[in-house]
Formats: C-alpha cells, structure tokens, sequence
C-alpha cells in the first residue's frame, strides 16, 4: 500500500511540473517557418490555410506551434474595439436580454472584421485558434476568465475581461494566450505592434495563474494548491516579460504589503536561464523618485533567485523586481517606521 502512495504521489509531482520539459527534444523552427511561409494568406478559406500551415509537419505539438504562431503574427489586437465591448457588457450587465443581444451583435461584427481586416480581441484570437486547431485534428477549448495587467483596476473586475486557450497535445492539456502574445497595443495611440512572446505558448499553469483566472476552475490544470480567486486578485501585477524570463514565481505573493522598518521582505523566483546576480534589480520609487538597487543578499543557485531586503526609511513605495532591463513584477510597501519624514530620501527621477 505504501508503495502505491508512493506511486501516485510520484505521479501527481511528476505532472505537476511536467510543462516545464515536455517539448524541450522539439526544435519549432519549421512549424515557424510555415507560419511565416503563409504570412500572406488570408482567413477566406480556413481549410486551405490550416492545411498549409501543417501538411509538411508531422507531430501535433508542430502543427499547433504553426498554427499558433500564423494568429499570433498576423491578427491584430484591436483595442479600440475591446474598449467598446467592456464598455457595453457593463453597461448591459444587468440585463441579460440586452446582454445577450449585444454579445451576438459583437460576435458577428467581431468575425467580419477578423475575416475582412485581420483585428480582433482576446475572443476572437481564441476561437481562431480553436477552430484552427479543429482543421488540424485537435482538440482545443476557449478558456473565459479573468486577467490582470498593470493598467487593470482589480475592483472594476466583477465580470469576465479575458480569453485564451487549452490545448490537448499527447493527452496532457496545456495553455496559451495567443492575444498576449501577439504583441501590445498603445492605450494612448491604439496602435499595435507585432511583437511576439514566446512565454505564452504552453507556459507553465502556476505561472500563468498569477495574472489569468478561469470562469471553470478546471483550467487551472494546477492539481493541488490550486489559487483562489481571491489569491489571483491579491497577486502582484505581473508583465509580460515575466514569461520571457521566469519557469515558476514564489515569492511575496501578494501586490500590497504593510511593513516596519528594517523588516525583511524576500523575493524567489526560479529563470528559465543563467543570470548575473547584477542582473537582478529592485526599482524602488516613492512618487517624488526613483532609485535602483542591486541587493547585496542575493542567492542564485541552478536558477533559482533568491534574496531579501529591508527598507530603511518609512514611507509609501512602488517597488519593481527586474531582470536586467526587463520589468518582472510590480508591488507596493507601505513601510512604517519613526522618521519624521515621510518618504525615503530619493533621487529625482
């Protein structure tokens, strides 16, 4: 008996963590070839562009990376139009009528532009994929939550703002978020430039249930230790770059903290790569200035960053954790202390 706990305890880490290195032997330089091969091929005929992107590949996960990476690198994220849809659904939100009449109006106008000029929103760059992926033989679900960005304002979050996908490849479901990583639309100007972030294709689930919540908690694929929801709107805000650069996040694990001074705050986080431990930065900024810190009590072993720091002034700060000139995560302190004034001695900006 012992030995089949054993067993299935065995099992459960073993797919806990299996995310991480299930693709590694997989070299995607042709899936994204392909993708860039059929750049010019529009979304008239469906059949005949999946067959393009995949009738040269043979494994699932190649097929999905080529179809992944043809919507990643040719919808445009539209956020005018996303603005519009927020907009509405909250305005409707208590109407269910006049909800349902809008969503299907959206639905419709929100394919024709995708046909006709290539824009969508996270909905449509989801059930792009999906239904891509369907041509292909595989199976893929739209997954509808909720998601952070640092211009969200968690209290304005009472209704679903976000859509991604799971995919089944080789039994296992994975997710992506080929919206994300597509590149980032200017809230100023509205323009949007191609920028693809590979961090987004089949990141690892804890990852990416720092800044995505779905509506069916199934799509967590996170088996035990799963976060709530309330966890999810307490998590420090995190970046795009984070994918880039992490394979898992663990510490502090809430945005906004109340400390003494002195008082020990750690950051752990485990990189996908090798860094310098100059490499890792604290960007501290109390609204008057800024100040860069290289913590002297850092640890980096196979990875592995780990280091703590102790404000020494009281005062209100914005915080940022950075990998070289990536910004990783956002928090805030509120650090109380003796001194008579009330913000750190800063530097302008």
């Amino acid at each position: 008996m012992k030995y089949l706990l054993f067993i299935a305890m065995l099992i459960l880490a073993c797919q806990s963590h299996a995310q991480l290195s299930d693709f590694e032997k997989f070299d995607f330089q042709k899936a994204d070839r392909m993708a860039l091969a059929c750049k010019n091929d529009g979304l008239v005929n469906l059949p005949e562009l999946v067959h393009n992107l995949t009738a040269e590949l043979s494994t699932d996960v190649e097929k999905f990376r080529a179809i992944y990476r043809w919507v990643c690198g040719n919808i445009a994220n539209d956020y005018r139009l996303y603005e519009k849809n927020m907009r509405k659904r909250q305005r409707f939100k208590d109407d269910s009528l006049k909800l349902k009449a809008w969503n299907d109006e959206f639905r419709k106008r929100s394919i024709r532009t995708m046909i006709e000029e290539k824009r969508a929103i996270c909905t449509g760059y989801a059930y792009l994929v999906q239904e891509m992926s369907k041509l292909a033989n595989i199976r893929c679900e739209v997954v509808n939550g909720y998601a952070r960005t640092s211009t969200i304002n968690v209290e304005t979050l009472t209704m679903p703002n976000h859509s991604w996908n799971a995919v089944q490849l080789n039994g296992e479901w994975y997710l992506c978020d080929p919206t994300w990583a597509s590149g980032i639309p200017n809230p100023n100007t509205f323009v949007f430039e191609f920028n693809y972030n590979d961090g987004f294709f089949l990141p690892p689930p804890e990852l990416f249930a720092v800044n995505h919540y779905p509506l069916d908690t199934k799509w967590l694929l996170i088996k035990e230790g799963a976060p709530s929801f309330d966890d999810f709107l307490e998590a420090p805000i995190f970046y795009g770059s984070a994918y880039a650069n992490l394979v898992s996040y663990s510490e502090p694990k809430k945005m906004h903290h109340n400390l003494k001074k002195h008082e020990k705050v750690t950051f752990k986080c485990q990189l996908q790569k090798p860094v310098e431990a100059m490499d890792v930065i604290l960007l501290l900024d109390n609204g008057n200035g800024s100040i860069k810190i290289h913590p002297e009590n850092i640890k980096i072993v196979n990875n592995a960053v780990s280091l703590e720091y102790a404000f020494e002034r009281s005062g209100f700060y914005d915080v940022h954790l950075m990998i070289g000139p990536d910004m990783i995560s956002t928090y805030t302190f509120r650090v109380r202390g003796e001194d008579k004034n009330n913000y750190p001695h800063l530097p302008p900006p």
